[in-house]
């Protein structure tokens, strides 16, 4: 976006209107916020980085494949949708049971199996809401009444910030009940909780 346009009010409102935007539709629980939030709370905020970086990457990937057209190509394959579907839930429900089966942070050996940032990765560009949500957002950041418009490489920067900050802070949150998983008990209900909510969550992404 040029400077010069920086000082008119239409591109700053339409600047603000497409944080409002990413903010409510990329931020709402989705199967790779919860499953930051999940892997936060079940192997500590540390040893979750890796792995909240694959979800950024992914996502960030979605992010320019809806800019550029390339779902749209995908989307007319219609023996292809479906495949993705099915390899998308299998996958989610590996990373669900993985959090469903992990142990108490105080038994955890250090050579435990952590999540890696190719699996967040994995899932982020497996995430069906993504796809949705992002060019939900990536379209209405568009002006309908011929005004000055937000630049393609604008509307990606912001976006793609929006994307790291809404994961960190999801990462932050589910790393806040890591103190209550060193208990056996309270680690088994917590982690077959986020378990289940990034189950339904992928099941309302589908279906909703």
């Amino acid at each position: 976006m040029d400077a010069s346009l920086l000082s008119q009010p239409e591109p700053w409102r339409q600047l603000l209107a497409l944080l409002l935007a990413a903010t409510v539709v990329m931020g709402s629980p989705g199967p790779a916020t919860i499953s930051v939030t999940a892997i936060g709370a079940a192997f500590g905020l540390r040893d979750s980085l890796r792995y909240t970086g694959g979800i950024v990457s992914g996502t960030i990937a979605v992010l320019l494949a809806v800019a550029t057209g390339v779902m749209a190509v995908l989307g007319s394959m219609p023996k292809l949708a479906p495949l993705l579907v099915v390899a998308s839930a299998a996958y989610i429900l590996y990373l669900a049971f993985k959090i469903a089966t992990a142990p108490p942070l105080a038994a955890r050996a250090a050579e435990a199996s952590r999540p890696t940032w190719l699996a967040g990765f994995l899932l982020a560009v497996a995430n069906p809401k993504a796809y949705v949500a992002i060019a939900a957002v990536f379209a209405g950041a568009s002006s309908r009444k011929g005004d000055v418009e937000l630049g393609l490489w604008t509307k990606l920067t912001v976006l793609a910030v929006m994307i790291v900050v809404i994961h960190a802070v999801w990462l932050v949150a589910g790393a806040a009940f890591a103190r209550f998983l060193r208990r056996p008990v309270a680690s088994r209900i917590i982690n077959l909780v986020f378990a289940a909510t990034l189950l339904l969550t992928t099941v309302l992404a589908v279906y909703g």
